[in-house]
This record gives structure tokens, sequence and C-alpha cells, in this order.
């Protein structure tokens, strides 16, 4: 999957906010889920559910595939993989800030000796 666009970046942390969205993530990426019974373990509507799922399916997160009556969901790894990737890449940065505040820190130490 190529680098997302800040749209895309959005989407995928706009998705992933909500609790049940990140579980049903965690359920679809261990195994192809139908939505009935994704449904079946949440205290909500089966509408409500697919509300969630078409959330996860607009950020890229997740598939939808036809099979007779039932539509059943698989979540996108490379997807996933993109979101690690990004948040790899803010950790980066934040590190090497935290790299340059210990180098002041230090040289200000070395200066008052």
């Amino acid at each position: 999957m190529a680098e997302p666009s800040e749209d895309q970046a959005d989407a995928f942390f706009h998705a992933l906010a909500d609790r049940t969205r990140r579980d049903i993530m965690r359920r679809v990426l261990a195994g192809q889920h139908s939505v009935s019974a994704l449904a079946a373990k949440y205290d909500m509507s089966f509408a409500a559910v697919q509300k969630h799922v078409a959330v996860l399916e607009k950020a890229g997160l997740l598939t939808k595939l036809r099979s007779g009556r039932e539509q059943l969901v698989s979540g996108d790894v490379a997807a996933v993989r993109s979101v690690a990737s990004m948040l790899a890449e803010l950790e980066q940065v934040w590190r090497g800030r935290i790299a340059r505040i210990d180098e002041l820190i230090a040289s200000d130490t070395d200066q008052e000796d």
C-alpha cells in the first residue's frame, strides 16, 4: 500500500478512535466474519454494527464480500501496516525532539561546570 494521504490518515484515525470499531478490527484481522456474527457480540442493534463496519470500510481498513445473503468482513492487513508506519514515523519525530532536548540540557550542564 502506498503512503496514505493526509485525508486517508484522518479517516484511519477517525475509524480507530472508537472502541467498538477497534474491537471489530481485532476480530476481522484474526479471521473473516459475517456482519451478523460480529453484531451478535455487541449490545447494540445490527444496524449500528453495520454503521461501524461501514466507517471501517470507508477508511480502507476492512473489506466486505457478499456470499449469498451474508456479507463477509475481512481486515486489510496492508492498511493496518500503513497506520503502524504512520505512528512509527511520528514516534521518530518525537524521539528526535527528546534527543535534542537531552543534548540542550547536557550542554547547559557542561556550561555551568
